[in-house]
């Protein structure tokens, strides 16, 4: 039976991925600070193979008797969280990362680095894959999430040639799915309470700008494919469909039968106009692709907000 560590264990994606490597045999040890994590996402996994540790990741990392996988997840990862959070969110993609790395290596252990679609920063090129560098401002407020990813990256491939580790960077794409904190500055999360409550719909910019929805048991199966591959070059996991944000309001309209109508604010700074996964790599080496549609996977989306309270 597999021993694995999720840091981050107790957020949206991280609780989803516990929740999966559970079903796969894994004996799970979520860690996570709780700082944007939420204890009730993971609370339906106690059990015998399933260990909950409070701990922030940048700290002194250890944990007692064999691992055999290390899965960093810990990281602010919504505007609002980065934004309020940014020395935060830089410590944990630079100090955190690298604790988990070494973690990795003193237990011969596979490591997997959630990255980040934010790497490519406002895109030049359209649609995105894995050997485009990027367009990022490294001292715009966005920079802290883009740089610490990017450096968490450089970080996992210096241990990959130095130390030899089996290190596997996923370039996470938007996804969406229930146990997404509402408001948290993510346009899907936003937009639903709004309308279920059937106030404005708040769009920053026209909403001309793209964006590419993966539904998150699609985007988990991507990352446990890639867990267990022998590819250690970085891997975009999204779903290709791009859609206009301004078209997903509308959707999030129609879908909960909302009176609300949609309000534009100012664009904020180096918020990308594009984006969208090149996800042949990931077809190739993987034979991955996402299998769960925007509409349906939306509904099951709102379904589960429908039993939070926000109201």
């Amino acid at each position: 039976m597999p021993r694995t560590l999720v840091t981050g264990g107790a957020g949206f994606l991280g609780s989803h991925i516990c929740e999966y490597l559970l079903k796969k045999g894994h004996q799970v040890i979520a860690m996570d600070n709780l700082l944007t994590g939420n204890i009730e996402n993971i609370e339906h996994l106690q059990g015998e193979n399933f260990k909950f540790i409070k701990h922030d990741v940048t700290e002194y990392l250890y944990v007692a008797g064999e691992i055999d996988y290390v899965l960093h997840f810990a990281s602010p990862a919504s505007p609002l969280d980065y934004l309020q959070l940014p020395i935060q969110t830089l410590k944990v993609g630079a100090l955190g990362t690298h604790k988990a790395l070494g973690l990795a290596l003193s237990k011969k252990a596979t490591f997997l680095l959630a990255s980040t679609s934010e790497i490519y920063g406002d895109p030049l090129v359209h649609p995105q894959s894995e050997d485009y560098w990027g367009h990022v401002n490294p001292v715009g407020p966005r920079g802290v999430y883009d740089e610490a990813k990017r450096f968490g990256e450089a970080l996992a491939m210096a241990y990959h040639r130095f130390h030899n580790v089996d290190t596997k960077i996923v370039r996470i794409f938007n996804t969406y799915g229930p146990r997404m904190r509402p408001h948290d500055g993510r346009a899907i999360p936003t937009f639903v309470p709004q309308a279920l409550r059937n106030e404005p719909i708040t769009i920053f910019g026209d909403g001309s700008q793209t964006r590419s929805f993966c539904y998150v048991s699609d985007l988990v199966e991507g990352i446990y494919r890639l867990l267990t591959s022998d590819i250690n070059d970085p891997v975009n996991i999204g779903n290709p469909v791009e859609m206009t944000i301004k078209q997903m309001a509308e959707m999030v309209i129609k879908l909960t039968g909302s009176k609300s109508n949609v309000i534009y604010k100012e664009l904020p700074v180096d918020d990308p106009k594009v984006r969208q996964p090149d996800i042949s790599r990931a077809k190739k080496l993987l034979n991955w692709e996402p299998q769960v549609e925007f509409e349906p996977g939306l509904k099951l989306t709102i379904d589960w907000f429908k039993t939070q309270q926000i109201f």
